[in-house]
């Protein structure tokens, strides 16, 4: 969980709001107005469901002091805004009774908000890189589990079910052993957590697909069905990633055709894939699948980071691009909400914690500076002071009022 405020954090935002509302002297230097924290709600929405804010990441208020004294008021106020729209609330490595304790104290907070809770614990996850970890065995994972159920009760929450759990698969990385045991552990350990989570009266539970340039439909959705998405409400799509919202949409919809195809007795090879042609893919979804799509699984998107799309690296300069990994010049995505106007998508969301990095992203080089920003950049989950004002400056829709 998010660590809790400490004075300098409210020293700091105290002083950004005093700065935000003292007079400019230029117009290129006046501060603007810090946009209200997006609680997918207002006045006249009291009865619909909105999305929790969690405590921020102390680093970035710290940041927004900094800035508010070197005079950059506009940047502060982005970095602020930033730090105060709903965002996913991270669970990993806590023993069962401080995740317990921890998912309480979360729901106890939201007061009624939907919570976004993203699981991240299994073990092997990652294939033990930059963000590895997670439980040691499958016992461990399941009493974690048991525990964040616990912890959830009765609430409303969306819980992102183990990222990359299942686009990276332990065979996927020379992990396993020639039986697949792994592989079979994690399947097992993904369809527990569901057994566990969904029942929860207030619980929606969605798997991970990877993202629109990863899988396609083909190859992701024999590993859902296996991963349980029977029993889930759905699956999602682009966390920590940066394709575009129309790209993860359509990604989504096809997928959920792959899997009803899929239920009907149909071979997934024949999926449509993201890369044909829309027209071409729509009018074999409609020859082919017979469940009416108000019967489809539904799909939750990440935008937090995806405001320019995703970065295409200079042809041949790395042997490893890592385009995932802190790419320069991306923007904050479109904010979160519940209401989407697709009726399969119930939600786009920030899950992954804009400006928070992704790890020492080499590309391939010796390092160790990332060769693509000129420094060392910080371990995953660690506060990234330049990518955050990338994603500030470079948000689209802006992050500001008048940007």
């Amino acid at each position: 969980m998010r660590r809790r405020a400490i004075p300098l954090i409210a020293a700091a935002v105290a002083l950004v709001a005093a700065a935000l509302s003292a007079p400019a002297a230029t117009a290129d230097d006046a501060p603007a107005p810090v946009a209200p924290a997006v609680s997918d709600g207002g006045p006249d929405d009291r009865h619909r469901p909105r999305l929790y804010t969690p405590a921020a990441n102390p680093d970035a208020y710290t940041q927004a002091f900094d800035l508010v004294r070197a005079g950059q008021y506009r940047d502060a106020a982005g970095i602020l805004a930033m730090a105060r729209t709903p965002q996913a609330v991270w669970f990993g490595d806590q023993s069962p009774a401080e995740v317990e304790r921890e998912a309480r104290q979360v729901v106890r907070d939201a007061e009624g908000d939907t919570v976004v809770f993203s699981l991240y614990n299994v073990p092997g996850r990652d294939c033990s890189g930059y963000s590895g970890g997670g439980a040691n065995t499958t016992a461990e994972y399941k009493a974690w589990v048991d525990a964040v159920a616990r912890g959830i009760g009765r609430s409303e929450a969306i819980v992102i079910l183990e990222t990359d759990s299942l686009a990276l698969i332990p065979s996927d990385c020379g992990q396993d052993d020639a039986q697949g045991t792994k592989t079979a552990a994690r399947y097992a350990e993904v369809n527990y957590a569901i057994d566990q989570l969904e029942p929860l009266r207030g619980t929606r539970v969605y798997l991970d697909t990877g993202h629109p340039g990863w899988h396609g439909p083909d190859s992701i959705t024999p590993r859902l069905l296996k991963g349980g998405i029977a029993k889930a409400t759905g699956f999602f799509t682009n966390v920590s990633n940066y394709n575009t919202d129309p790209a993860n949409s359509w990604y989504g919809k096809l997928v959920s055709a792959c899997i009803a195809y899929a239920g009907e007795g149909g071979d997934t090879r024949q999926c449509p894939h993201q890369s044909w042609p829309r027209a071409q893919a729509d009018e074999w979804i409609a020859a082919n699948v017979r469940t009416p799509s108000s019967g489809w699984k539904h799909f939750v998107t990440d935008s937090s980071r995806n405001g320019q799309g995703p970065w295409v690296p200079p042809p041949g300069k790395y042997t490893d691009p890592q385009d995932w990994c802190n790419p320069p010049n991306r923007g904050l995505g479109a904010r979160p909400t519940l209401r989407t106007g697709d009726p399969l998508q119930d939600a786009r969301l920030w899950i992954k914690i804009p400006g928070e990095s992704d790890g020492l992203c080499l590309r391939g080089t010796p390092g160790p500076e990332d060769p693509e920003r000129g420094m060392v950049d910080p371990k995953a989950g660690d506060w990234f002071r330049e990518q955050a004002l990338e994603l500030v400056r470079l948000a689209n829709p802006p992050i500001l009022p008048g940007s």
